[in-house]
């Protein structure tokens, strides 16, 4: 048998299609395709279960290294796929784009196109965009790739209206919602047996603490109204739902007018983060407010629409609404969403409503509630208890 453990036997090696085959072990080995002159390309093979079927992988040519160290880079790259298939891992490879796009399928298979959506804009910023980082295959994927991968993210700008702002920087919370996709199309590579370790990113990937802390943001009924009256006449109704319901805005901006049941004046939440036709019973005040927005519209259309009959997205109301917010006099830091905020705390603080309820109407849990909202059940709390006091 040739021997290719050495850079004089390798030379001496005539080129052929098969490789020169050197024993590692028990149905494993390390292969060398001569192509002349001492270079080829690197293969690992080994036999799979009680099958004994072979099963081969490319190490590549390993011409970045000197040749006197390519057998030993070789031996170590071919003794790591052996391990990962003792332990469970697949018989394939993927690199991290690869990881990406799996991903992305596995949400589109599972009914959560808007979820993939959101994730794909992320990696095609943040991950496809770094060729290294998503070349590498996910078995080499090492900490010290992530650790970079993560410092560069925290250093890229801010984006406004679609633009990077270079006096902005990223929020936390914007960083750690990036983080977290990469992190679960990583983590569904592992689970499928594409990696053998979540080590690199379970260390490097960590999120930010307290970047989610609890909305201060708040708007009084007058200042509502005030913006109501300054947005543009195709965003009013969208903004008026926000103030009569506990809605996150991009699923009231997918509402269509079959989400309203006119029979039963139930509104049908199709789209959420909380999930999808969760049902809200309303009152006939809500309820016709809701169904004038129907009128001569087909049961796919939006219920809020653009002037051009497009449904709104958060790229499309970010311009206008700033704009209104600024003409209604409000504080730089409102948002679509601080409506959503301003209506759970009324519904808390104003009108006691049980947490429970709010949870169920607002599409979020008893712990969410208690996490952003827990200052005003506790005064809630202080109030009751004073009630009871009484002069000894």
């Amino acid at each position: 048998m040739a021997k290719i453990n050495t850079v004089t036997a390798r030379d001496k090696l005539e080129p052929r299609r098969e490789p020169y085959w050197h024993p590692m072990a028990k149905g494993q080995y390390l292969g060398f395709r001569a192509t002349g002159n001492g270079l080829g390309t690197w293969i690992a093979r080994t036999a799979l279960g009680d099958t004994g079927k072979k099963k081969y992988q490319a190490l590549g040519d390993l011409s970045n290294l000197a040749p006197n160290l390519q057998f030993e880079a070789a031996s170590k790259a071919a003794t790591e796929w052996f391990n990962h298939l003792d332990k469970g891992g697949a018989h394939t490879s993927i690199t991290v784009a690869e990881a990406c796009t799996r991903y992305l399928d596995h949400l589109r298979n599972d009914g959560r196109a808007d979820t993939a959506k959101d994730a794909e804009a992320r990696f095609k910023r943040y991950v496809l965009s770094d060729k290294r980082l998503s070349a590498t295959p996910m078995q080499k994927l090492t900490a010290a790739q992530l650790s970079d991968w993560r410092t560069k993210l925290v250093k890229t700008p801010a984006v406004q209206q679609g633009e990077p702002k270079a006096d902005k920087p990223r929020a936390k919370s914007t960083v750690n919602r990036d983080m977290n996709a990469f992190k679960a199309a990583l983590n569904l590579a592992f689970e499928d047996g594409f990696a053998t370790s979540d080590a690199p990113w379970r260390v490097k990937l960590q999120p930010f603490e307290s970047a989610n802390g609890r909305r201060t943001e708040y708007l009084t009924l007058e200042q509502r109204r005030a913006l109501v009256l300054a947005c543009p006449a195709d965003l009013v109704g969208l903004v008026q739902c926000l103030c009569m319901l506990p809605l996150r805005p991009g699923a009231a901006a997918a509402l269509t007018v079959a989400s309203l049941d006119k029979a039963t004046n139930t509104l049908i939440v199709g789209k959420d983060k909380a999930g999808g036709d969760r049902r809200i019973g309303l009152p006939q005040s809500i309820a016709s407010f809701l169904i004038e927005h129907t009128r001569d519209k087909l049961p796919g259309a939006p219920l809020f629409c653009r002037a051009d009959g497009k449904p709104w997205d958060k790229d499309a109301w970010k311009g206008p609404f700033k704009a209104a917010a600024l003409a209604a006099g409000l504080p730089a830091a409102v948002v679509l969403y601080t409506l959503r905020h301003s209506a759970i705390t009324d519904l808390i603080a104003l009108h006691r409503l049980d947490t429970l309820t709010v949870a169920a109407l607002s599409g979020t849990s008893l712990v969410m509630i208690e996490k952003h909202y827990g200052q005003l059940l506790r005064e809630h709390g202080a109030n009751a208890l004073d009630k009871l006091a009484f002069n000894c």
